[in-house]
């Protein structure tokens, strides 16, 4: 996690009246870390303090999560490369989450890490070294309720569909249920061609996203994301998305981001 001179670092960014994501971008520190220790700050409360929530799925009245760019960026990071399963005894029905993130991208851990304390603040969030990744996990009870996604088996073999709370927060915030999928399940590369001419063969480079997942479904959410976002698309076989063109790739520049 980040430590103090980064925290506070941070926060003098904020009281020099810059921005959330001016200070995110010029700190490589999460927006959603930077928002909570603001908030935390204004109310006097610790830096390290998380506050007690309950579910906002299963206590009261059902509302949506709560950051709504947090949790978008996290089911993106679910649906590609998450699951939940139960860990200890089944009668007191706790739940791990689980992402998985390459360790060649250091950086999404970071921002994995971030979205979940966003989303559980109480709930503490773990880095599990696993062979060439490492286990974003935490464990709660109300896993299943904020991820009705999940059930038993494998994702690409049963149907995936969002509920209607989770795609009016997916509406909101398409930008961070997009950089979700394409930072678990896609990447951003320099695609080279040749075309054979009478003097010789010419090379030609362009950049372009790719998104790769089995789940006919998951691939329809990340399309219709793209369709809400005016991002143009190509379906290049059975489990593969592209975006190619110079607007596509240049729209998708601005929000995703590299892995790093």
């Amino acid at each position: 996690m980040y430590n103090d001179t980064q925290r506070q670092q941070a926060l003098s960014m904020i009281d020099r009246g810059l921005t959330i994501s001016e200070a995110s971008r010029q700190t490589g520190i999460s927006r959603w870390a930077i928002r909570d220790w603001r908030l935390k700050a204004v109310q006097g409360q610790a830096l390290h303090a998380g506050p007690y929530q309950d579910c906002p799925r299963c206590s009261g009245v059902p509302k949506p999560p709560a950051p709504p760019d947090a949790y978008t960026y996290l089911l993106g990071l679910y649906l590609g490369d998450g699951c939940i399963s139960p860990v200890g005894e089944p009668r007191k029905e706790i739940w791990a989450l689980r992402i998985s993130c390459a360790n060649a991208w250091p950086g999404l851990i970071e921002q994995c890490v971030a979205a979940v304390s966003a989303i559980r603040p109480q709930n503490k969030v773990r880095r599990v070294p696993c062979p060439g990744c490492t286990e974003v996990n935490s464990h709660s009870k109300h896993w299943p309720c904020l991820f009705p996604q999940h059930r038993p088996g494998r994702k690409h073999e049963r149907k995936i569909e969002l509920a209607r709370w989770q795609q009016e927060i997916v509406n909101e915030c398409t930008q961070d249920f997009v950089r979700g999928l394409i930072h678990s399940d896609g990447c951003r590369t320099t695609n080279r061609i040749r075309r054979p001419l009478k003097d010789g063969d010419r090379w030609y480079e362009y950049p372009r996203y790719n998104f790769t997942n089995v789940s006919i479904d998951i691939q329809q959410l990340f399309t219709n994301a793209l369709d809400r976002l005016g991002v143009p698309w190509t379906q290049m076989n059975q489990k593969n998305i592209s975006v190619a063109t110079r607007e596509g790739v240049a729209r998708l520049d601005e929000f995703v981001g590299p892995k790093h």
